[in-house]
């Protein structure tokens, strides 16, 4: 039995065409074949730029996904393409690119992007600009920006009430990216959800030192993850993009992985995105964030799009090859939980 989606509110692969401008760019024409780029002020195209935060296009979790869901409006008439953030200085200057060419709506990912993200909208009132992970402050924003925002929170609770049914050492751990409020929030729910599971658990929880690497450094990831391995923990939340994702690489790699260490993946379905995890990674706390970044760019489109806040869904993913694995009483325990919050019956914050 697969585990269920849950639903908090209503609302792959990568084709990277690089070109040097400033900072790591890449574009495509509608039809997804390398073209000289429309004029964007032209009415005949609507123009989508998106700019990452600090890390890849291809960072198998938070911007690819965000970039998956921009790519998913090419056709006729719609022209995309992405700008690489390699520190958080030039977050102003990555979207002023996409300004000064005139582009319709720009994507800006993650929260760190805020006040970047705001100050060009109310330089630039007629672009339609969406902020992923952004919470959307009604005496500080602009009436052109809207928030795509996720209850972290829920995701987390599911994931860690999962792993507190599933600990033998009641024992486990999260590794987490910078310290922010979409990963406190993971956090949160995380550890909630699994002392409700097993009052006496234990959970180890280490967040990024931060600087510009802090969602980006797998090898720090992979450090932590082992030194909670070595302590006892066997179930690891890696929570924190290639930060994270090296964790579930070090308990994919050790000993016991996939009968008694384990592992989740975190803001999409991991497993279809870091195979590196196969023999350890359960399920991943997912934010629907392709599904969010298209609604929105749909609503830019057509205009329909409002200022303030969107709330994305989220869920966990599928156990893929640890369906079988997993007792049916962990799984109705876990499915029972999941309709609790799908239902607002419980709120983790």
């Amino acid at each position: 039995m697969k585990a269920k989606p849950f639903l908090v509110a209503a609302p792959a692969a990568l084709a990277l065409v690089l070109a040097g401008c400033g900072g790591s760019t890449g574009d495509t024409s509608s039809d997804g074949s390398s073209a000289a780029p429309k004029d964007c002020s032209s009415a005949d195209v609507f123009c989508i730029g998106l700019v990452t935060d600090k890390g890849t296009i291809d960072d198998k979790s938070f911007n690819q996904a965000a970039w998956e869901g921009v790519k998913a409006l090419e056709g006729e008439g719609v022209q995309t393409k992405y700008i690489e953030t390699k520190d958080s200085k030039d977050y102003p200057a990555n979207i002023k690119q996409f300004t000064d060419q005139k582009y319709d709506s720009i994507v800006t990912v993650g929260f760190l992007m805020g006040e970047a993200t705001v100050t060009a909208a109310k330089a630039n009132p007629t672009v339609k600009f969406i902020g992923v992970d952004q919470f959307q402050d009604a005496a500080k924003t602009a009436p052109n920006v809207t928030g795509l925002i996720f209850p972290e929170a829920n995701a987390g609770y599911a994931a860690g009430y999962l792993a507190g049914l599933m600990t033998k050492t009641s024992k486990i751990g999260i590794v987490l990216g910078e310290e922010i409020p979409p990963t406190q929030m993971y956090a949160k729910g995380y550890e909630l959800g699994s002392k409700a599971a097993n009052p006496k658990i234990s959970v180890a929880k280490v967040y990024h030192p931060a600087g510009p690497n802090a969602f980006s450094d797998s090898p720090w990831g992979a450090g932590e993850a082992k030194k909670m391995l070595a302590q006892g923990a066997d179930i690891i939340f890696g929570a924190g993009g290639g930060t994270g994702n090296g964790a579930l690489g070090e308990v994919a790699k050790s000993s016991g992985a996939g009968t008694s260490l384990f592992c989740i993946g975190v803001d999409v379905d991991q497993w279809e995105t870091v195979p590196e995890a196969h023999p350890c990674l359960v399920t991943s706390a997912e934010k629907k964030l392709v599904d969010g970044t298209t609604e929105l760019l749909k609503q830019a489109k057509d205009g329909s799009i409002k200022g303030g806040n969107f709330l994305g869904k989220t869920g966990l993913s599928e156990y893929h090859d640890f369906d079988s694995k997993i007792p049916a009483d962990v799984k109705t325990k876990v499915e029972d939980v999941i309709k609790k919050l799908e239902d607002g019956s419980l709120k983790v914050a």
